[in-house]
C-alpha cells in the first residue's frame, strides 16, 4: 500500500483536518485519516496564546523572519510547522466498545502505537512521554532514542445525531532534520511575549537522522488501516 502524502500549505492542511472531522461528524463515514506535508513554514499556537501582552509585535517578528503565526482550536503550546514534518490526523466515532473514562487515552494510543511499532521494527528505541527541553511537550510524545520525535493532540466533537462523540487526533512527525531554526521560533516567540519556557534542539530527533526509513508512511499508513479494520 502507497501512502498518500499531501503536499500543502499549513492553513490549508490544517482546515483539512477539520474538514475531515466535520465529515465524520456529519455521518459521511465512520472514520478517516490524512497524511499532510507543509511545503512552508508557520508558528502554529492556541488562540487563548493572542490574548497575551506581546502577541502582536512577536506575530510580525516572527513573520519577518519565515515563521508567521497561525492559530488553531486545540490547547498546547506553539508547534513549528514545515516541510521537515508530516502530519498525521485520524478522525474516527468512539466505538461502543470504548468507555468515555478511556476514550482520550485510547485515542492517544491508537495514533501513537502504530508509530512505536514501526519505530521499533526499524531498529529504534521507541517510546511515550515528556522530554525536557521539547516543545509542546506532553506524556503523548512519540520519542525516538529519548528525543522527542512526534508531537501529539486530540479534540472531540459530538456527531451531528449527537448519539456518539468523535475524535480527531493529530501527529506532528519531525521527518528531516530543522531542529534548530524550529527551536529558534519558538524560543523567540516566547521571549518576545514573556513566557518562560525555553526550548533545546537537543531535545528533539529527526527520524532521518537516524534511519533512511524511505518507506516509514507507507508501513505507517498500513497499520492505521489495519487499526481502523478493528474497529
Amino acid at each position: 500500500m502507497t501512502t498518500q502524502v499531501i503536499d500543502i500549505c499549513v492553513e490549508a492542511g490544517l482546515k483539512a483536518e477539520q474538514d475531515l472531522l466535520a465529515s465524520v461528524c456529519a455521518g459521511d463515514a465512520d472514520y478517516g485519516l490524512l497524511f499532510w506535508r507543509p511545503n512552508d513554514h508557520a508558528l502554529v499556537m492556541p488562540r487563548r496564546l493572542s490574548r497575551l501582552g506581546g502577541f502582536t509585535e512577536a506575530s510580525e517578528t516572527l513573520a519577518d523572519i519565515g515563521w508567521p503565526v497561525l492559530l488553531r482550536e486545540s490547547g498546547g503550546e506553539p508547534v513549528p510547522q514545515s516541510p521537515a514534518t508530516v502530519n498525521v490526523a485520524l478522525v474516527y466515532v468512539q466505538p461502543k466498545s470504548d468507555l468515555d473514562r478511556d476514550r482520550i487515552e485510547n485515542a492517544y494510543m491508537r495514533l501513537c502505537q502504530p508509530m512505536l511499532d514501526v519505530l521499533t521494527d526499524l531498529g529504534g528505541v521507541a517510546s511515550l512521554g515528556e522530554v525536557d527541553g521539547a516543545f509542546c511537550d506532553g506524556r503523548f510524545n512519540v520519542n525516538l532514542d529519548d528525543r522527542k520525535m512526534v508531537g501529539t493532540a486530540q479534540r472531540w466533537r459530538q456527531s451531528q445525531g449527537g448519539r456518539r462523540p468523535v475524535v480527531l487526533a493529530h501527529g506532528a512527525m519531525l521527518l528531516d532534520n530543522e531542529r534548530v531554526d524550529m527551536v529558534n521560533a519558538v524560543n523567540r516567540f516566547n521571549q518576545m511575549c514573556e513566557l518562560e519556557q525555553r526550548c533545546r534542539a537537543q531535545s528533539h530527533i529527526a527520524l532521518h537522522e537516524l534511519f533512511a526509513a524511505p518507506d516509514f508512511l507507507d508501513r505507517l499508513g498500513e497499520r492505521y488501516a489495519d487499526m481502523f479494520a478493528r474497529l
